[in-house]
């Protein structure tokens, strides 16, 4: 019987099958031998007993794309390595050997001439100095203003006004606002190059003294100082600060103290400096505060008691007269807000009616856009367009502070000379007084309020503005602000800087009592300093970063002692020159202004929304 294969065929034994294991092996012998074998295969039948390949084979390494001889891997493995420690060697070495930097590169003009220009209120000091306050030939002095006067309180401290040693506190509280106003915008600058410490502590000397000027710790005030000293030496022979020529560590004469219970234009200045340092020192609580507070006093009773500081005949009104208060109360009206964040002052500063008396349409004036210590209009504006261009409150302040836009750029237009609003001298200055004396001061602020716009548009995403169907770049204004500064730097006819200590060239005879009096431990009299006054030698202490009063219309420069329209510095003119230096000072931080330490204080804005029009009646 034979079974079934399942695949189909029988189950039974083949005799082909059944030759033995000999036979098969021979068979298979037989068909080796008859297959062509490749080379490698002869070489193996082939190799000697001496041979290498017959007695160890090759090692590979399989890295998966290509097989490589693991000899020569291993070589290139080491070799990589050696080299690789090698090169970490020798970095090691030229970072631990110490090595010579190229130096940085020099500042440019602007920064330089700024050091010095801060040095200026080093000297203007009163009061006892610090012993970091650098000016050798300076010592304490006027230490008993105040206490022996009528208002029975200390009054030590702040700045002399310029050449003399009266203090003024309307341009010296203009003078902190501006100074405030440049770190706030600039504070990355000042840090750059190692001075924001220093201009701080200046703004605190003056709003210190300030502080002192009248009841700061009271909510209510009904006067405030005005000034310290007098001036005026048309009434007599007696002592004072214009009457007499001696060092201010000599003084000792009297020093009236002059008060005014309504003068709505010096209160409100005041409070603007307070505001604006409160933002500067923010990062100190208890102090910021302080000025806050001391702010809102100010700026109430500047309202309350309606009134110009400056009476008719008064000291005041013979050296820094107000010619009115309410550009006082927008530029004061705008800092208070910007300190404190309440709309209240926003709705003063922004009040139609506040704007008109203030001048804003006075477009026929002489002065319009002039900023200046008595004006305060211009910068207000500009002030209150940052607002618009970076915060835009809308309804109800729009239409104003599209009103304060616009007429900013009407301003920054007529800085220009193609649209002829101010002539320019010769050689480029821009006459903003009108060919009068003294013409710096009014440059430095045009200079500063122009490169401060530029950076506002820049920083807006603008490019520029227009004047009329004219369309100008922010370079168009950074170019005129530089070219004033220039000017002022020693870039005119005469080759000659205005700023003492800058350059080859500068004012040696400056109308300044301390720096014309020799530091050598002599006391000079009332009248005993006029022999330095009178003579033709240059100052024997330098006024370092004093910028003098300027050349007259035709470029031409008196460097004479006793021609103050030409020679004699102000606190007032030389705060405007700070301010246009580091606006344009080439310091990279980054950034070129601070667009939001000022808005820190106000709160996040839901603009009203304007009311609905009115029912339509047939």
């Amino acid at each position: 019987m034979f079974g079934r294969d399942p695949w189909g065929g029988p189950l039974e034994i083949s005799n082909a099958d059944s030759a033995t294991d000999d036979d098969r092996s021979r068979d298979l012998d037989r068909a080796a031998l008859m297959r062509q074998l490749d080379e490698t295969q002869q070489s193996w039948l082939l190799a000697g007993p001496g041979d290498q390949a017959g007695k160890k084979k090759k090692r590979y390494v399989d890295l998966g794309c290509v097989v490589v001889d693991r000899k020569i891997f291993m070589w290139t493995v080491g070799t990589i390595l050696g080299v690789g420690l090698f090169i970490g060697f020798v970095m090691m070495i030229v970072k631990l050997v110490p090595h010579k930097r190229p130096p940085p590169p020099p500042p440019d003009q602007y920064t330089q001439a700024l050091h010095k220009a801060l040095m200026f209120f080093n000297a203007q000091r009163s009061g006892p100095l610090p012993k970091h306050n650098g000016v050798k030939w300076r010592g304490n002095s006027c230490m008993k203003d105040g206490l022996s006067d009528t208002v029975r309180r200390s009054l030590v401290g702040g700045f002399y006004d310029a050449g003399d040693a009266i203090k003024f506190n309307y341009p010296m509280a203009w003078s902190m606002t501006m100074l405030s106003w440049s770190v706030i915008e600039y504070r990355a600058k000042y840090e750059a190059i190692g001075e924001l410490d220093h201009i701080k502590e200046l703004i605190k000397w003056g709003t210190d003294y300030l502080l002192k000027t009248f009841n700061s710790s009271a909510d209510t005030i009904d006067r405030i100082v005005a000034q310290v000293g007098i001036g005026d030496t048309s009434k007599g022979t007696q002592p004072n600060d214009h009457y007499c020529w001696m060092r201010p560590e000599d003084i000792d004469y009297k020093r009236p103290v002059t008060e005014c219970h309504s003068c709505s234009d010096l209160a409100s200045e005041m409070a603007a400096a307070l505001a604006a340092a409160s933002i500067v020192f923010k990062d100190s609580k208890t102090y910021s505060d302080k000025l806050v507070h001391g702010a809102k006093a100010l700026y109430k009773f500047g309202r309350m008691q309606r009134g110009r500081y400056s009476p008719n005949g008064s000291d005041q009104a013979i050296f820094y007269n107000s010619t009115s208060y309410w550009d006082e109360f927008v530029w004061g009206g705008a800092w208070m807000y910007f300190a404190t964040g309440n709309n209240s002052y926003l709705t003063i500063a922004t009040a139609p009616g506040m704007a008109k008396h203030a001048g804003a349409y006075w477009y026929g004036s002489p002065n319009y856009g002039v900023f200046t210590w008595d004006d305060k209009l211009p910068g207000a504006q500009v002030l209150l367009s940052r607002l618009r261009l970076f915060l835009s409150p809308g309804y109800p302040y729009e239409e104003i502070l599209r009103t304060f836009h616009n007429q900013t750029d009407n301003v920054m237009c007529s800085f220009l000379p193609q649209f002829n609003s101010f002539n320019f001298t010769k050689g480029g200055l821009i006459q903003l007084n009108h060919g009068r004396p003294q013409p710096l001061q009014y440059v430095v602020n045009a200079a500063f309020l122009a490169s401060l716009y530029s950076d506002y548009l820049d920083a807006a995403d603008t490019p520029g503005w227009y004047c009329g169907p004219n369309f100008y770049t922010t370079e168009v204004l950074r170019k005129f602000a530089r070219s004033q500064l220039d000017y002022i730097l020693g870039k005119n006819p005469l080759k000659m800087s205005y700023v003492v200590g800058f350059g080859n060239k500068y004012p040696k005879r400056v109308h300044h009592r301390g720096a014309s009096i020799p530091h050598n431990g002599v006391k000079y009299g009332c009248k005993g300093g006029f022999k330095w006054r009178e003579t033709k030698k240059a100052n024997p202490n330098i006024l370092v970063g004093a910028m003098v009063a300027g050349p007259d219309r035709h470029d031409g420069f008196k460097d004479v002692r006793t021609n103050y329209n030409y020679t004699e510095p102000t606190l007032a003119a030389n705060a405007g020159l700070v301010a246009a230096l580091i606006s344009l000072a080439d310091i990279h931080t980054g950034r070129s202004i601070d667009k939001n330490t000022i808005f820190s204080a106000i709160p996040p804005m839901f603009p009203t929304p304007p009311p609905p029009p009115s029912a339509w009646k047939p």
